[in-house]
Parts: C-alpha cells; structure tokens; sequence
C-alpha cells in the first residue's frame, strides 16, 4: 500500500513540476511578446500576448484541479475533489472553443480587409512562441494520453504552438511576396485542427461530468469477465463512471450459486478489472441465487 501511495506521490510531484515549468515558461513569454508589441506598435503582438494569457489561466485550471484531486476525503466530501480534475478538463475544452472563435473571426475580418503582416519582429517573437509552446506542449506529451486534464493542458500549448508556427511561415512568405490573404488562411487552418483536437476533449470531459462510462473501458467486457466464473449465475445494475480524468469507479451485483469463497472471488475481480480497465474503486455486493429449478428455499 505505501510502494502506491508513494508512486502516486511521484506522479503528483512530477505532474505538478511539468505545470510549475510550463505557467513559468509562458509567464515569460508573454511579458517578451508584451515589451515587443509596444515596441514595434504591433497590435497583433499585444493580442496575442493576451490569448496566451488565456493559455496560462488554461495551466493554472488544470494545476490547480491536478493540486485538488490530492486532497483528502472529508465527511462531507467522501471522493475528496476527485472530480475536480473533469471540470477542469470541460472548462479547458470550453476556453479553447472560445480561442478558435476569435481565431476564426479575427481570419473571416483580414479576408475582407487584408492588412500588412508586421516583419521581422512578429518573426522572431513567433518562433520563440514555437519553442516555448512547443518545449510545454511536451511536458505534458506523455501525461496527456491517460488524463484529460493534462490533454486539456497539451492541447492549449500544442494549438499556441501550431498558430505561432503559423505565423512564422506567412511572415517568411510574406516577405517574398504579396499573398496578404496567406496569414488569414494558415489561421483559419490551424483554427481548423485545433478544433479537431478540442472536440474530443469537451466530448470526453462531457460524458465523464455526466457519470458516463469513460472511454477505454468496454461493458460488456466487464459482464463477460464476471460471467466467466462458473459460480456465477447473473449480474445486474452494473455502473462504470469516472471518479476524475484518471480513476474509474465501479459498483455491481452479482448472483452467485457459492458464497464459501467470497472473498477471494471478489479479490480476483478487483485484481482482473484493475488490471484490464484500471477499476480502482469497486463495490460488489454479491447475493446468492439458484443454480436449477430443483433447488428448494431450505437448500440454499
């Protein structure tokens, strides 16, 4: 029990660094991309000063819910703020949708009245928003495939990073030529992508915020399982839900012809769910049945 503990609290501290890391990082960044928009006078420096501070509010969110989760039951709260860490994703989901519109809008009004890209300054600061964005989005490369919350994370910086590319490669371009309408297309392009990325995220963090069965973890897999054991007769109100973005919960009843070895029956279904569906919190209650017909009420 204390190797889990201790390997959770290594999770948590290595979680927790990568945050401190990435909020630090895009701090930085943005008082570099605040001094160079006044600076050059560039507007669209200053603004994307601000959608990157959005970014960072994005960061705090999932920290903060990733510090929350830690906490300890209390009487009142008896998962603790587990849950946390699914708002957390769903808000993360909601600010993107909210990036990709102003996005899209900003593109949609330089189509109707192109305006001159900014030269070597917008360049330079985009391409450290390449490094940086890119340098955060992976910290949270790994994380991100078995947590939402860390996805929401990833995605925020990984989409920061795709617009700054964005802007390195219309900048470059429109230094060569005269496409003005380049700049507003490779956004709404990236808007395009990132929106892929994000409706995933807000599907998933939906469903898990809705008590839904999380994605990864299959039912009827789970009844076969159960059905498997020859002492088993019939399950019934079967519930899978997410008690956070990483920890599933699971409740079932079970008809049984033999209770003798109860528990190590159920000792091997925790052990057999942990291991295919990562079932941490299971509640069976198992209730003896009739294996035929034959069996009178003063046999069982």
């Amino acid at each position: 029990m204390s190797h889990h503990s201790d390997s959770t609290a290594g999770t948590f501290t290595a979680k927790s660094n990568a945050f401190k890391l990435g909020v630090s990082l895009n701090v930085i960044f943005i008082v570099i991309e605040a001094i160079a928009g006044f600076s050059a006078s560039s507007l669209a420096l200053l603004a994307d000063a601000g959608h990157n501070l959005s970014d960072v509010l994005g960061l705090l969110i999932s920290w903060f819910a990733l510090w929350l989760s830690q906490k300890q039951p209390t009487k009142n709260k008896t998962y603790g703020y587990k849950s946390s860490s699914i708002l957390a994703a769903l808000a993360n989901a909601v600010i993107l949708l909210i990036a990709i519109g102003g996005i899209a809008a900003e593109a949609i009004q330089r189509f109707a009245s192109p305006q001159p890209i900014a030269g070597w300054t917008v360049i330079i600061v985009a391409a450290i928003g390449v490094i940086i964005n890119g340098v955060t989005a992976w910290l949270f490369l790994m994380d991100q495939k078995d947590d939402l919350n860390i996805r929401g994370a990833f995605l925020h910086m990984a989409a920061d990073a795709g617009v700054s590319v964005g802007v390195v490669i219309a900048g470059f371009v429109s230094l060569l030529t005269s496409w003005q309408w380049l700049d507003p297309a490779v956004s709404l392009l990236i808007a395009i992508v990132i929106l892929i990325g994000t409706w995933d995220l807000l599907r998933q963090s939906i469903n898990l915020a809705l008590n839904a069965v999380p994605s990864g973890v299959d039912t009827d897999k789970i009844k076969q399982i159960i059905l498997t054991d020859p002492t088993v007769l019939s399950i019934h109100d079967l519930h899978v839900w997410g008690m956070s973005t990483t920890e599933v919960a699971m409740t079932v009843h079970i008809v049984r012809t033999n209770l003798a070895d109860n528990n190590a029956f159920i000792a091997k279904m925790n052990h057999a769910l942990n291991d295919d569906f990562h079932i941490c919190h299971l509640t069976v209650q198992v209730e003896l049945g009739k294996c035929s017909p034959e069996l009178t009420d003063s046999s069982v």
